[in-house]
C-alpha cells in the first residue's frame, strides 16, 4: 500500500482530484494564491525544458557516431508520416461522421481567474525550437569533427540535467497539475465547457486510441517485439500529459517511462528519440485539429471543406506540427495561418477553434507523448536491422 501511495501515478491522479475539488469551493483569495503558485511552478518547469532537450539529444547524437545523420533523418520521416496519416485518418472520419452529428455550440458562464499576487518570470535560456536545433547541430558537428572535449562536456551536462529532472522537475509536477486542475475547476471549464462538444471530444479521443493501436502495432511488427512491453509503462506519462497539456513539460516523465521499457527499447534510442519526438511528433494534436476544423466549418459556414482542400491542409499541417512548440495549444497556434489561409476561417471561426481545441488539448498531448514510445520502438528496430551498434548508457530516471 505504501508503495502505491508513493508512486508517481497515484500522486498525479490525487493531484487532479484534489485540484478539481478545491476549485469548486475556492474563493477569490484562495485562487489568487493558486494561480500565483501555478504560474511560478510553470515558469520553473518551462525553464528546464530547453536544458532537458540539450542534455539528452546532443549527447545522444554524439554517441550515435557516424549513424547520427541517418537516424535523425529517419526520426523526422517517421514523425511526419505519423502526423500526416493521423490527419488523413481523421479527415476520412470527419467526412463520414460529421454530417450525421448535431452539435451544440453555446459556451458561456465561465468565471475569470483572479490576477497573480506577484509575477516571477523565469525566461528560458533559449526557445524550445532553438534548443532542439542547437542540440542537433552541436551533436552532429561534434560527431563529424570527432571533438573529444565537447563530447565529454555534453556527457557531464547530461548527468547534471538528470539530477535537475529527478530532484526538481518530477517532484513538483503533481503539485503543478493539482493547481492547473484547480484553476480549470474554478473557471467552470470542466463543468460547463466540456459538455458543449462532448460528442466531438469523445469521437476524437477514440481516434487517439485507434491511432495509438495502429502505431504500436506497426512498430511491434517492424521491430519484431511485443509493443505491450512498451505501452504498459506509459501510464504516468499519459496522466502527466493530461495535466500539463504540454509534450515538452511531460518530457521528464516520458523519459522515465521509456527507460522502464528497456528492453525492448534500446537505451541510446530512448535518449535520442524521446526528447526529439516530444517536439516534432504531434500526431494526437494533428488528428484533433483536423476533425475540429471540419466540425466548426460545418457549424459556422454550413459545409465541410472540399476533399482537395482538406488533403492540402493535412499535408501542410504535418509540416507545421514538426516545427510547432510542444506546449499547450502549440499545434493550433502554429497552424493559424493554415486555418485562415487555406480553410478561410474568419475571426469567429478561429476563436471557436482555439476554444474547442483547448477543451481536449490535454488528451491530444497524451496521445502525442504515448505515441513517441512507438516511434522509438521503430528506431530501435531500424538500428537493429541496419547493425547500428548500441551505445551503453547507464543513466536512470
Amino acid at each position: 500500500m505504501k508503495k502505491i501511495v508513493s508512486s508517481l501515478p497515484f500522486r498525479l491522479v490525487l493531484g487532479v482530484l484534489l485540484g478539481i475539488m478545491v476549485g469548486q469551493v475556492a474563493n477569490v483569495t484562495v485562487m489568487n494564491v493558486v494561480v500565483t503558485i501555478k504560474y511560478v511552478l510553470g515558469q520553473l518547469i518551462t525553464f528546464c525544458v530547453p536544458l532537458i532537450i540539450i542534455g539528452f539529444i546532443a549527447p545522444s547524437i554524439t554517441k550515435l557516431g557516424n549513424s547520427a545523420s541517418r537516424m535523425l533523418g529517419i526520426a523526422i520521416t517517421i514523425a511526419y508520416a505519423s502526423s500526416l496519416l493521423a490527419a488523413l485518418g481523421s479527415m476520412a472520419a470527419g467526412f463520414g461522421i460529421i454530417p450525421h452529428l448535431s452539435i451544440a455550440t453555446k459556451v458561456e458562464g465561465l468565471k475569470e481567474l483572479p490576477e497573480l499576487v506577484f509575477e516571477l518570470s523565469i525566461p528560458q535560456i533559449m526557445p524550445v525550437m532553438s534548443a532542439l536545433v542547437f542540440s542537433v547541430m552541436i551533436g552532429l558537428a561534434a560527431t563529424w569533427t570527432k571533438a573529444v572535449t565537447i563530447t565529454k562536456v555534453l556527457d557531464e551536462f547530461q548527468k547534471i540535467v538528470l539530477d535537475l529532472v529527478t530532484k526538481i522537475v518530477i517532484p513538483i509536477l503533481p503539485v503543478f497539475i493539482a493547481f492547473t486542475f484547480c484553476g480549470l475547476s474554478y473557471e467552470g471549464t470542466i463543468t460547463k465547457q466540456l459538455p458543449v462538444f462532448i460528442e466531438v471530444v469523445i469521437i476524437v479521443m477514440v481516434g487517439h486510441y485507434i491511432w495509438l493501436a495502429v502505431l504500436y502495432g506497426v512498430a511491434g511488427v517492424y521491430a519484431g517485439e511485443n509493443p505491450l512491453n512498451v505501452i504498459k509503462n506509459y501510464g504516468p506519462a499519459y496522466i502527466t500529459a493530461v495535466g500539463t497539456m504540454s509534450s515538452a513539460a511531460t518530457l521528464a516523465i516520458a523519459l522515465r517511462c521509456a527507460k522502464k521499457s528497456q528492453p525492448p527499447l534500446r537505451g541510446d534510442m530512448v535518449d535520442f528519440g524521446i526528447p526529439l519526438f516530444a517536439n516534432i511528433h504531434l500526431c494526437g494534436s494533428v488528428l484533433t485539429e483536423v476533425f475540429f476544423v471540419m466540425t466548426i466549418s460545418k457549424i459556422l459556414y454550413g459545409n465541410i471543406p472540399s476533399l482537395g482542400t482538406m488533403i492540402l491542409f493535412c499535408a501542410l499541417l504535418g509540416v507545421f506540427a514538426i516545427g510547432a512548440p510542444g506546449v499547450p495549444g502549440g499545434t493550433v497556434m502554429a497552424s493559424l495561418g493554415l486555418i485562415t489561409g487555406i480553410l478561410g476561417f474568419d475571426e469567429t471561426g478561429t476563436a471557436l477553434m482555439l476554444t474547442v481545441f483547448a477543451l481536449q488539448d490535454s488528451f491530444g498531448t497524451a496521445c502525442n507523448v504515448t505515441g513517441d514510445g512507438a516511434l522509438t520502438l521503430i528506431l530501435t528496430g531500424y538500428a537493429k536491422k541496419h547493425n547500428i551498434k548500441e551505445q551503453q548508457i547507464t543513466v536512470d530516471l
